[in-house]
C-alpha cells in the first residue's frame, strides 16, 4: 500500500493525522500519537463496518 496521510479535521492543518505508511497506521500527532500493525487496523474497519463500533 502506498503512503497515504489525511487529517483527522479537513478544514485545518492544525488537528490529528491518520497516516499509513507500510504496514502502520500512525493516529495522532507527536507526544500523543498510537501506531496500529495492518491487521489491527482492518479489526477496526471490520468492527466499525459491521456496526459494533459507531458515533459517540
Amino acid at each position: 500500500m502506498k503512503n497515504v496521510k489525511m487529517s483527522l479535521c479537513p478544514a485545518c492543518t492544525a488537528c490529528p493525522e491518520v497516516e499509513i505508511v507500510g504496514d502502520e497506521i500512525r493516529i495522532g500527532e507527536a507526544g500523543n500519537l498510537v501506531v496500529l500493525k495492518k491487521d489491527e487496523w482492518n479489526v477496526l474497519v471490520d468492527l466499525i463496518a459491521s456496526g459494533r463500533v459507531s458515533k459517540l
